[in-house]
């Protein structure tokens, strides 16, 4: 059995910072807007939300570095592709949700996630078990995720940005100004 290359975890845990500061630099738990939302009873407080995902970032770049160091050269690239179509999808959605202010379009986003989950964890069963077991707590979180999404697009059906309300303060507190 071959070891976890360091350059391909240096590598993967390059994307996966990368992908953690896009979702950081986009999420704004304390907007306004956030705020007024109405959400879930079964919603974690804001700080669970850092606590989760630190180590689901590191879990995803170690598994990936695993799978692809003892992938052979035939099925490396099919996986790299499908690790970067994972982390995209996963850096899409905090601007699609808080940035475009578009619970609806994010929860799209996050259905897709979550089919590039599964086919990542599958591919990576299949270079490494332990690897593919190592994204399961992902794949569960983001399954959450899609819920909470999917309540919060269900309970505020109008939640879409206003755009006037960029320049317009008066358009942020009279959502039809």
């Amino acid at each position: 059995m071959r070891r976890t290359s360091r350059k391909t975890l240096l590598r993967t845990a390059l994307a996966v910072t990368a992908t953690a500061a896009v979702g950081g630099l986009s999420t704004y738990a304390r907007s306004g807007w956030y705020g007024r939302l109405r959400k879930p009873s079964w919603q974690p407080p804001p700080q669970a939300f850092g606590l989760v995902w630190t180590p689901l970032y590191a879990t995803i770049a170690y598994a990936s570095a695993r799978a692809l160091s003892h992938a052979d050269d035939g099925s490396r690239p099919a996986l790299r592709r499908a690790l970067a179509a994972n982390l995209a999808l996963n850096a899409a959605w905090p601007p699609l949700f808080f940035k475009a202010r578009n619970p609806r379009l994010a929860l799209a986003e996050i259905l897709a996630l979550n089919v590039s989950n599964a086919l990542l964890t599958r591919r990576l069963l299949r270079q490494d078990r332990t690897a593919g077991l190592l994204l399961l707590p992902y794949a569960g979180w983001t399954v959450f995720a899609t819920a909470l999404n999917a309540a919060i697009a269900r309970h505020n059906p109008k939640a879409r940005h206003n755009p006037k309300a960029r320049h317009n303060p008066e358009a942020q507190r009279n959502p039809k100004a």
